[in-house]
C-alpha cells in the first residue's frame, strides 16, 4: 500500500492552539513540573525527514528535572531531563508519510511543520561529495538543466557547516531543513542529490539528505578518538591532542606567530624575491636561463615530482589595438596551491588554496598595444603543484568575447625547493587532524535516525592507501558503532581515474586505495560504486556526478532495500593456470562479460615469478576472461586497471564496469608509507 503524501498545510491557526492546549493538559497530567529552557539539538527544524520504520530519537537540553513531551501526531512520549540538562525522548516507529507536525511540549511548546518520515541518509567525505550541482570552483555536467528540473518537494536536505574541534560537541552549526528545488538544490552536494533522487523515485517515499562533507580531508579526520586509539598509526597523535589543554584563541596567535616565520623564511630563500621586493615580476627580466614548460599542467607531470615549494611563470602576449582601451580579465584555471599574479609588473591578484579557478581584472590603464607580460609566482605546500585546469580555462578576454588563449608554453624557473624544510604549521581550524571532523561534524548528528551512509573520499588518503585498509573499516565500523542501530547500510565511491594515462604498466598508490576500497566490501552491508569509467585525466572532480550517484543508489536499493536488481559491476573472484594463460572468474557477472565499445578488451596486465608486467592479450569467454602474453610463457599474476588513471573497457550486461583488481599481494608502494 503506497501512502498518500500531500504539502498543504491544512492545520489552521485555531486548531493548532487547540493542539498546543490538548497536549499541554496531557503533559500536565504527567508531572506538574514542566522543564525549563528547552532546546532541541540543531539537526531538527521545519521540513526535516525522520527515518520511517525505526524507534525516532528526539534529544536536546534544557533544565535539569523537568518533564517533556514529545508528540509526532498520534505517536506520543513523555521523558525527563538529565542532571546533567540532556534529554532524549524515542517516539516509536512510524511508516513514510506526512507531512506532519512534531511537537515537544514542556513550559513552552515547540511545533515543527512540514516534517515528512522517510528514509534519511548521511553524505559525506572529501571534496567529490561536496563538489555542488553549480557553486564557484564547482559546475557537474548538464548543471543548469538538473537545477531547472529539481523539483522534488519529497526530497529534503540539509547541510553541516565546516567546523572542527578536538573534543566531541553535542551540537553543531547547520543550515535548515529545505525541500529541493531549483531554488535549494544549486549549492547543495550533486552526489548526495543524484543518489536521492534515484532513490525517491524507485521508492516513491520521502529521502533525507544530511550532506557533511569538507573538501581535501582525510579519512583519521572523519573518525573517533575512541577508534583511533585502536590502531597504533594513530594513538601517540590522538592522545597528544586529547591532553591539549590549550585555548582556540591561544593556539590562534601560535599559529600565527610560527606561520610569520615560516613565510618569511620562504621568502628569504626564493630566489625571485630579493631585499624585500619580489624581482622576477619585473617586464625587462632576462630570461635566458628560463626553461619552458607546457601549461596547463602540475609541475610533477613535467619533470619535478618531488618539487615542493615556489615556481615562478612568466609570458609574453601580444594584445591587438582592439583590446587596448578596454577592461580585460586574466583567467588561468586552478592552481596548486596558492598564487600571486603580476601583469606588466604590477599585481593584480592574489590567491591561497587550491578551490577557486583565478580570474583577475586587468586595469586598463596597465594594458599596451602589442607586448604585454604576465608573472606568476606559484607556490606548492605539498603533494602536487601548478596548473590543473583545462586549456581553454587560460585566457585573457574582453566584455565583447574577444580572447587571447594563454596555454601552451610558458617560462619557468624554480624560484625555491624546499627539501627537508618544515611542514606547514597546522592551525587550531586544519581539518586535517586525527578526530576533529568526526568531533564537530559526525558526533553531534548522532542519534539522528538514519536508514545508511554513503561516502566519497580517497584521494587524501592515496598516499597511504595500505594503512587505509585498515583506517577506512574502522571508520565504518565506528559509525555503526556509535549510532548503535547495527550495520547499517555504509556505501562508497570507489576513486575515479585521474592525471595521465602510462603507457606501460606502472604502480600506482591510487590503485592500491582503490584496491582497499575494494577490501573494504568484507564488511557486511557494505556497497561500490565503480566510476573507473567517468573520470578526467585532468580534473580531480569529474563533472559527471549523475551516474556517480546513481550507482551509489543502485547499491542502495539492493542492500538497503533487498531489491533483486544488477547493482555492481564484475568483482574479481579467483583465477586457474591453464598453461600459458590465466582464466579469471567474476562475481557479478550477470549472465556475461562485455566491453561498452563491443571493442577487444584492454587493461590487463600479466607478470611471471619476475614481477615484471607486460600488457596481455584479454578475452571474454562467457562469465570469465582469458589473459595470455607471448613475453610470459609461465604467468602467476594478473592486473586489471592497475593505476592512476588506466584505459579499461571490461563490464557486465548490465552496464556497469568491473572493479580494477590484481590477483597477486606483491608489496606495494604505499607499505611502508605511514
Amino acid at each position: 500500500m503506497t501512502t498518500q503524501i500531500t504539502h498543504k498545510k491544512k492545520v489552521k491557526a485555531s486548531l493548532l492552539v487547540i493542539l498546543t492546549y490538548v497536549l499541554l493538559f496531557s503533559a500536565c497530567q504527567y508531572s506538574q513540573n514542566p522543564a525549563q529552557n528547552v532546546k532541541l539539538n540543531s539537526m531538527f527544524t521545519d521540513n526535516m525527514v525522520l527515518q520511517r520504520n525505526q524507534d525516532i530519537p528526539i534529544w536536546g537540553t534544557a533544565e535539569p528535572g523537568g518533564k517533556i513531551v514529545v508528540s509526532l501526531n498520534e505517536n506520543q512520549k513523555k521523558g525527563k531531563v538529565d542532571e546533567d540538562g540532556k534529554w532524549r525522548i524515542d517516539l516509536d516507529p512510524v511508516e513514510a508519510g506526512g507531512p506532519y507536525q512534531l511537537s515537544v511540549m514542556s513550559q513552552d511548546t515547540i511545533v515543527f511543520e512540514n516534517v515528512m518520515v522517510g528514509e534519511v541518509w548521511i553524505c559525506s567525505g572529501q571534496s567529490n561529495m561536496e563538489m555542488a550541482l553549480l557553486l564557484g570552483w564547482s559546475e557537474i555536467l548538464n548543471a543548469h538543466q538538473e537545477i531547472a528540473d529539481a523539483n522534488y518537494p519529497d526530497i529534503r536536505i540539509i547541510t553541516v557547516e565546516k567546523i572542527t574541534s578536538t573534543t566531541p560537541l553535542d551540537t553543531t552549526v547547520i543550515s535548515k531543513w529545505e525541500e529541493c528545488s531549483p531554488e535549494t538544490i544549486p549549492e547543495f552536494s550533486a552526489v548526495a542529490y543524484f543518489f536521492g533522487r534515484h532513490v525517491h523515485k524507485s521508492l516513491n517515499i520521502p529521502v533525507g539528505l544530511i550532506n557533511t562533507s569538507w573538501g581535501g580531508t582525510i579519512a583519521e579526520a572523519w573518525t573517533s578518538a575512541g577508534a583511533l586509539k585502536t590502531m597504533p598509526d594513530f594513538a601517540d597523535e590522538v592522545e597528544i591532542i586529547e591532553i591539549d589543554t590549550t585555548g582556540y584563541s591561544e593556539a590562534m596567535k601560535k599559529y600565527e606567530a610560527e606561520m610569520e616565520v615560516r613565510e618569511k623564511t620562504l621568502l628569504e630563500y626564493d630566489d625571485g624575491f630579493k631585499k624585500g621586493n619580489y624581482v622576477w615580476n619585473s617586464p625587462d627580466m632576462d630570461l635566458s636561463d628560463w626553461e619552458l614548460m607546457s601549461l596547463p599542467t602540475l609541475w610533477e607531470k613535467a619533470g619535478h615530482e618531488n618539487l615542493d615549494g615556489v615556481v615562478w611563470f612568466r609570458k609574453a602576449i601580444d594584445i591587438p589595438a582592439s583590446m587596448n582601451a578596454k577592461d580585460l580579465t586574466l583567467k588561468l584555471g586552478p592552481i596548486n596551491d596558492d598564487d600571486i599574479t603580476w601583469f606588466n609588473g604590477q599585481q593584480i591578484g592574489k590567491t591561497n588554496g587550491i578551490g577557486s579557478s583565478r580570474e583577475y581584472k586587468i586595469p586598463e590603464s596597465l594594458i599596451k598595444t602589442g607586448t604585454n607580460y604576465i608573472a606568476v609566482r606559484v607556490f606548492d605546500m605539498g603533494n602536487n603543484g601548478g596548473f590543473f585546469g583545462k586549456p581553454e580555462q587560460m585566457r585573457i578576454e574582453d566584455n565583447a568575447g574577444e580572447m587571447i588563449l594563454l596555454s601552451g608554453d610558458w617560462n619557468y624557473k624554480i624560484g625555491l625547493d624546499m627539501g627537508p624544510m618544515a611542514q606547514r604549521p597546522k592551525s587550531p581550524d586544519d581539518p586535517n587532524r586525527p578526530t576533529v571532523l568526526y568531533n564537530a561534524m559526525i558526533n553531534p548528528l548522532i542519534p539522528y535516525g538514519i536508514k545508511g551512509a554513503i561516502w566519497y573520499q580517497g584521494e587524501s588518503n592515496a598516499d597511504r592507501a595500505f594503512q587505509y585498509r585498515t583506517l577506512f573499516p574502522t571508520m565504518i565500523q565506528d559509525w555503526r558503532t556509535q549510532w548503535d542501530i547495527g550495520d547499517f547500510p555504509f556505501l562508497f565511491v570507489q576513486l575515479a581515474n585521474f592525471m595521465e594515462v602510462n603507457d606501460e604498466p606502472q604502480e600506482a598508490a591510487w590503485a592500491e586505495l582503490r584496491e582497499a576500497q575494494l577490501m573494504t566490501l568484507s564488511l557486511p552491508n557494505t556497497g561500490m560504486a565503480v566510476i573507473i569509467d567517468i573520470g578526467n585525466a585532468l580534473d580531480i572532480h569529474p563533472k559527471n556526478k549523475q551516474d556517480v550517484g546513481k550507482r551509489l543508489a543502485l547499491n542502495a536499493l539492493h542492500i538497503a532495500y533487498d531489491q533483486d536488481i544488477a547493482y555492481s559491476g564484475p568483482i574479481y573472484k579467483e583465477m586457474s593456470n591453464e598453461e600459458s594463460k590465466i582464466r579469471l572468474t567474476f562475481n557479478h557477472a550477470n549472465e556475461g562479460l562485455t566491453t561498452r565499445d563491443d571493442e577487444a578488451l584492454t587493461g590487463f596486465a600479466i607478470a611471471g615469478e619476475d614481477k615484471v608486467f607486460h600488457w596481455a592479450k584479454a578475452e571474454i569467454d562467457g562469465e570469465t576472461v582469458v589473459v595470455s602474453c607471448e613475453k610470459v610463457p609461465n604467468p602467476v599474476s594478473v592486473r586489471y586497471a592497475w593505476d592512476t588513471n588506466p584505459i579499461c573497457n571490461l563490464y557486465n550486461n548490465a552496464g556497469l564496469p568491473a572493479s580494477p583488481f590484481r590477483t597477486d599481494s606483491w608489496p606495494g608502494i604505499t607499505v611502508d608509507n605511514k
